[in-house]
């Protein structure tokens, strides 16, 4: 059973760390100083777990009044297919709700776009890189 939690502790959000750092930074070879950010501190994080072990890990932060910026959604490849990303998408949406947020953005990579638009994202830009990668602005009404 996977368990989405709200990161409380330092030790949660280390963990958050740990797998961002793995899927994005070995597995796709985002310089780590990309990786972590000054928004770290001020976002609000999530993980999720299988028994005890993390396996994905996702932020939102406040990017403009009443709008909630989407950022660095990952899952270790072992539990991709498996239904974590939507778990953890419903999460940090009812948190936005629960904020007051009216609208969410992302920036997605474009291979995830399908992903996206299944939770009723829409793409707001043409392709562009990030970290040498290609992605797609998306938002979504709330």
């Amino acid at each position: 059973m996977f368990i989405v939690k709200n990161v409380k502790t330092e030790e949660q959000l280390e963990l958050a760390f740990q797998i961002r750092k793995k899927v994005f930074v070995e597995e796709q070879g985002v310089p780590e100083h990309l990786e972590l950010d000054e928004h770290d501190k001020s976002a609000n994080h999530f993980i999720v777990l299988d028994s005890d072990k993390v396996i994905a890990a996702a932020r939102i932060r406040e990017y403009e009044p009443k709008v909630g910026k989407v950022e660095r959604v990952c899952v270790l490849p072992e539990y991709r297919g498996k239904r974590i990303g939507i778990l953890i998408m419903q999460a940090i949406e009812k948190f936005a709700i629960e904020q007051g947020y009216s609208k969410l953005k992302l920036n997605a990579q474009s291979y995830a776009v399908p992903f996206y638009e299944k939770l009723n994202y829409i793409v707001s830009s043409p392709e562009f890189l990030d970290a040498g990668i290609p992605h797609r602005s998306m938002e979504k009404a709330i």
